[in-house]
């Protein structure tokens, strides 16, 4: 999993925040009342439960009431052991102590609340992808063994599925284009998971996949709320009793959600969003698994040549919010020098290096114009230091030599390219530089560019004049000839 691509970056709260997030959440605030709880007469049973005549007292202890009170004191009393607040001191006797990690929730850094916190995020995913108890009672057979063939249940299939929603679901609130902090329609979701992404009108039985997978999803968040990991609003019971009423019928697609109903009808279908700590403990659980999950502020401490070749594959507004914690701790002077440095190069990246340098410079004062004046004859970037000096007012900034021009004119194509594709705003350029120099391609070809000929094949293939197209073309085949390509 290490060679697959980077997820964007996501803003995290800061670990303090996420703490205090942590002890106050349902789960581990009952596991903690309960670790306190016990005493020498607790007893649990051979796997650390709690002994069926201690349910009620640990209930009332929480303030629990009614049918599921045992159930939820139960379920807290489980993560109490597994994350070492309660520690099972005779397995033979059922005793148990206070564990040694219980001190933690007072005394223990943020970072080791979190640890506790991802601790009892890992027992709930493994309940949530349990078949119900009903289930398993029916599946019993005479002698009391569960027959897991009956169940239509697998394991790892059922916690792939899981991963996969909580992954999509990271991704759609990591991405810029996504909801954000906002929820997601709960038939979007499904859909994310069964409807392939070359599909047009989904089939009905794939509406039913999608529909059967919102059920098993509303009963898996509804578990997932109290440790903190979602908020969310369960699907409408109304609905799931109403025969008539297919849930995600509407649902064609991840984006597509269930368009063609308004807003008040979609969340009666579920709706879902990573709380704060939820996005923590996802990328916590991605970064363990060997996925590149980066967080804003992971390269304040990182050079420049990091910063740079990592942000190249950062949206927009991370890119920018990476680069201005990069630039909060240096002096402007040191951080425009090194930025500049960095920017150097000659190979496939360095296009878009420059681009994101000339990005992070933008949003440095006027004090480190020396920097910007020690490379106005640096081929590579004098260019960009020209444009940064004469956008700030800086007097006596010398013209660049048409040599430059072009140069730079490569480069920064060279760098949408990288960046975005052949997007409209790139073919916008590439049509406006065609008009202005009619000369152009007639020059171009003989920029000493790494990138020269790829540029002007692009140039090529965006441009809707045909006979400037080929004129593009040609001069393509010119500059790789040149190039010894």
């Amino acid at each position: 999993m290490s060679d697959s691509p980077p997820l964007p970056p996501v803003r995290l709260h800061s670990e303090a925040e996420l703490a205090r997030d942590a002890l106050a959440t349902p789960l581990l605030s009952r596991a903690v009342r309960l670790a306190r709880w016990a005493g020498p007469d607790t007893r649990v049973g051979a796997g650390g439960e709690l002994v069926e005549e201690q349910l009620a007292p640990a209930a009332a202890e929480l303030g629990l009431d009614g049918d599921d009170a045992a159930a939820y004191a139960s379920e807290a009393w489980r993560v109490a052991v597994d994350t070492g607040l309660v520690a099972v001191v005779d397995e033979e006797e059922g005793t148990v102590a206070a564990g040694a990690d219980l001190a933690l929730v007072l005394s223990g850094a943020p970072q080791d609340v979190l640890g506790l916190w991802l601790g009892a995020l890992e027992t709930v995913l493994a309940d949530a992808s349990v078949p119900d108890l009903d289930d398993l009672v029916e599946a019993m057979d005479e002698g009391g063994e569960i027959d897991f063939s009956a169940l239509d249940w697998d394991p790892e299939a059922e916690a792939e599925f899981l991963d996969g929603v909580l992954g999509n679901l990271y991704l759609l609130t990591a991405s810029e284009d996504g909801p954000g902090d906002g929820p997601v329609p709960l038939p979007a979701l499904a859909a994310s998971m069964i409807v392939p992404d070359d599909m047009g009108e989904p089939t009905n039985d794939v509406l039913e996949q999608v529909s059967d997978a919102m059920m098993r999803l509303d009963d898996q968040f509804r578990a997932l709320e109290p440790v903190g990991l979602v908020d969310f609003q369960p699907v409408d019971e109304a609905l799931m009793a109403d025969a008539g009423e297919e849930p995600g019928g509407s649902s064609g697609g991840a984006d597509s959600g269930a368009g063609a109903v308004d807003d008040t009808d979609v969340s009666r279908y579920g709706m879902v969003r990573l709380t704060p700590l939820g996005v923590y403990g996802i990328r916590a659980r991605l970064l363990e698994a060997g996925f590149a999950a980066p967080a804003v502020g992971d390269l304040a401490d990182k050079g420049a040549d990091v910063l740079l070749d990592s942000t190249s594959a950062f949206p927009p507004m991370a890119a920018q919010a990476e680069t201005e914690q990069w630039l909060a701790r240096r002096e402007p002077l040191e951080a425009a020098r090194e930025l500049l440095a960095a920017a150097r190069g000659a190979d496939a990246g360095a296009p878009l290096r420059r681009l994101r340098c000339q990005q992070a410079l933008s949003l440095v004062g006027t004090g480190a114009a020396p920097a910007l004046h020690e490379v106005l004859d640096d081929a590579e970037l004098g260019g960009l230091a020209r444009v940064w000096l004469a956008e700030r007012g800086v007097p006596d900034v010398p013209a660049p030599s048409e040599e430059m021009v072009f140069w730079l004119t490569v480069d920064t194509i060279a760098a949408q390219l990288a960046a975005e594709g052949n997007s409209e705003e790139l073919q916008a350029l590439v049509e406006g530089l065609a008009a202005q120099h009619g000369s152009f391609f007639a020059a171009a070809w003989r920029v000493e560019h790494p990138a020269t000929p790829d540029v002007l094949e692009a140039m090529g293939r965006l441009h809707p004049d045909k006979r400037v197209a080929k004129e593009a073309r040609k001069a393509a085949f010119k500059a790789r000839s040149q190039q010894g390509g």
